[in-house]
Parts: structure tokens; C-alpha cells; sequence
């Protein structure tokens, strides 16, 4: 290049007289302002868009912040600049400074997740272990501490730079809030609205400190490991039974259990012990007040009915040191034929002085086998 067009160039390059920035990508959050051996011109138009703001900085001081709009740089435009320069009475000759643009607009569908799991103490399950994952959005709320804080030299920053960092302590809040929550277990995956607001004020203060904004946080899912799960849903399904219903569900079971072995003696027995008990019960259920009404005017113009039936004894039973029941005869016989309850096993009824092992109670004995009905009544 000959002398003439050197100089060219340092009298294009000299002066910059428009300062602005057009952001042709979705990911920068922070840009510097381009001008290699250029100064920037007194009086120059200093251009910022709406979702941008622009920092001045002078030799790694924060000077001046310009919010969207058209300015002329002079000095009563950069009163903290000048401050910093020494014009104390203005300035005629071009000026140097860093100028960045921050990106203010609402960068969304960040993602978060736990890498490692949390630990959780249940009073039911014990230790626990869950992960959890979500997305959140957030916004420079304070371009100046931004810069200062975290941007620093960086000519071109992007969310990919900051996301590792934010990533990094909404897992360390979140790990904290739920330990604190101190929910049930089970009650983590249900509550993930109320858990995502809670965690998202917990950590806006964080955010704040560097001059983020933390606009929303969302809980997508709270995952925990599969036998966990089969516990919880077992759990859940068994404090919603009452004990009768579990007795039969039980009993039911027992019953065919006991007529898949057919061959043994014993269980043919039991099984018919069961049916018996089983019989009784559901045909209490399936019967209505009409037919037993029916059934009573039959029985009424026949002249055999029965006399009142006393009334039913009800019976305690222990089950792994804890008081069950009142239960009536044919539900603990159930027990008893379902293996819930054995031999051993404590009862008590009214009129009893003390808890009593099963197998030493007159009436109960019966259960144990070795007793022979009457013969059947011939007509």
C-alpha cells in the first residue's frame, strides 16, 4: 500500500462517528464494540435499540449506562466518563473507551437438571434418592454489574458461557429447598408448581447479585428410582383399604392359593375353611334389605324363626407389637386362615383381663383344626 493510501486510511479510520450494534444471532447476551486503532469522535450519535443497553468503560471502570435511544456523546452525556478522564471543561479531540451492547430482551427455555441425585430423609422410606430437571428464563436486570462481574474482557459473550454457571447453582438451590421442604416423599412430583416458585425466590437473590434476573423457573418432572416407586404405590394403595376390605382381599386370595393345591389334605381343608368365611361374608354384601324382609315373612309363616341373634363379640388382635381391630369371629378366622395373624398371636375381648395368646382362648380354638361338625340334620 503506498504512503497515500495509508494515509486514507487513517483519516477513514480516525473518527467513528455512529456507535451501534446490530445483533444478527438469539444467543449473545454481551458484545463489545468493534473499532481497531479507531477513537470515537466528540459529538458522535451513539444508537441503542430497544432489548440492548449500553455500558461505557473506562480502563476497567464502569462509567456511563445508556438505556434505548439516540445520543450525542459529549460531555453531558458521559458525566461519569468525563468524571474519570479529567474534561473539566469539555473536550474537543476524540475519546477512547470500551463500549458494550447487553442484550436485555428475555432469553428463554434454559434448561436445568440435577447431576447427581439428592438425598432425602422419609420418615416411612428412609433414605431416598430423586433427580429432577426443568427450564428456566431470565434477563439482564443490571447491565453494569453484568459486565463488571461476569462479561469482564470478553469481546463476545453468550448465554452457552453463563448457563454452566447458572446451571451449577439453581442445582445447589434446589438440592437445599427441597431438604428443607420437608415433604412426604411421595408429594414431590404432585407439588412441582408451588416447589417451582418457592425454589424461584430462593434464588433470585443470587441471580440479582450479578445482575440477572430470574423471570421464571420450572420444575418439569421429579423422577425416583423404580422400586421406590412400587413401594410408594403400594403404600398409597393400602392406607386407602380399611381392614375389612383388606381382610377379603386377603381371604380371597388365600382361597385360591389353597385350590391351586389341591392335592394336600390340608390345604383342601383350609381352603374350605376359608370358602365358609368367605361365603358368609359376601353373601352379607350381596344380600338386600327387600330379599332378607322376604326371606323373614317365609320363615315367620313357616314358624321357625330363630330367635334374636346375641350380639357379635368383637375381638382385638396384635400384629408386630401394634393393637388391630375390633374385629368380629369370622373376620379373625379370616386372619387367621390368611396368615395374618397365628397361634401366638395376642387377642383380647371385652370381659378378658389380660392380652391372651390366640391358641389358650376357648372359642378361638377352633381355628386350629382337629374339631368335627356335627352330623347333618335329617328331615
Amino acid at each position: 500500500m503506498d504512503i497515500f493510501g495509508k494515509i486514507k486510511e487513517k483519516l477513514t479510520n480516525e473518527f467513528i462517528d455512529i456507535v451501534e450494534w446490530l445483533d444478527y444471532t438469539d444467543d449473545t447476551i454481551a458484545h463489545r464494540f468493534e473499532r481497531y486503532q479507531n477513537e470515537i469522535k466528540n459529538g458522535a450519535k451513539l444508537i441503542v435499540r430497544e432489548g440492548q443497553t449500553a455500558v461505557f468503560v473506562n480502563e476497567g471502570q464502569l462509567a456511563d449506562v445508556f438505556t434505548p435511544g439516540t445520543y450525542d456523546l459529549t460531555t453531558q452525556n458521559l458525566p461519569i466518563l468525563t468524571t474519570l478522564k479529567g474534561w473539566k471543561y469539555g473536550f474537543n479531540s476524540p475519546f477512547k473507551a470500551e463500549v458494550y451492547f447487553v442484550n436485555t430482551h428475555l432469553f428463554t427455555d434454559e434448561k436445568w437438571g440435577t447431576k447427581n441425585p439428592i438425598t432425602l430423609s422419609d420418615d416411612r422410606f428412609g433414605l431416598v434418592e430423586i433427580r429432577a430437571f426443568g427450564t428456566y428464563a431470565f434477563k439482564i436486570s443490571d447491565a453494569g454489574k453484568f459486565i463488571v462481574d461476569i462479561v469482564s474482557t470478553d469481546s463476545n459473550f453468550t448465554n452457552f458461557e453463563i448457563n454452566e454457571h447458572l446451571k451449577s447453582l439453581i442445582a445447589t438451590r434446589f438440592t437445599d429447598t427441597v431438604g428443607e421442604a420437608n415433604l412426604p416423599i411421595e408429594l414431590y412430583a404432585a407439588n412441582t408448581s408451588e416447589l417451582s416458585e418457592t425454589c424461584r425466590e430462593v434464588m433470585k437473590p443470587e441471580f440479582l447479585s450479578v445482575g440477572i434476573s430470574l423471570e421464571k423457573f420450572y420444575i418439569e418432572n421429579v423422577s425416583m428410582p423404580e422400586d421406590l416407586k412400587k413401594e410408594i404405590f403400594e403404600y398409597s394403595r393400602i392406607d386407602k383399604l380399611d381392614l375389612d376390605k383388606l381382610t377379603k382381599f386377603k381371604t380371597a386370595k388365600a382361597i385360591e392359593a389353597a385350590a391351586k393345591n389341591e392335592g394336600g389334605t390340608a390345604g383342601a381343608g383350609m381352603g374350605m375353611g376359608m370358602g365358609f368365611v368367605l361365603a358368609q361374608q359376601m353373601g352379607g354384601m350381596m344380600t338386600g334389605a327387600p330379599q332378607a324382609n322376604i326371606q323373614m315373612g317365609n320363615q315367620q309363616q313357616a314358624g321357625s324363626f330363630p330367635p334374636p341373634m346375641p350380639a357379635s363379640v368383637q375381638y382385638f388382635y396384635a400384629v408386630n407389637g401394634t393393637q388391630q381391630g375390633p374385629v368380629s369371629f369370622e373376620q379373625l378366622q379370616a386372619l387367621f386362615a390368611g396368615r395374618t395373624i397365628n397361634r401366638d398371636s395376642l387377642v383380647w375381648k371385652q370381659g378378658m383381663t389380660s392380652w391372651t395368646a390366640l391358641k389358650e382362648v376357648e372359642e378361638l380354638k377352633s381355628f386350629l383344626g382337629g374339631s368335627t361338625p356335627p352330623p347333618l340334620p335329617t328331615e
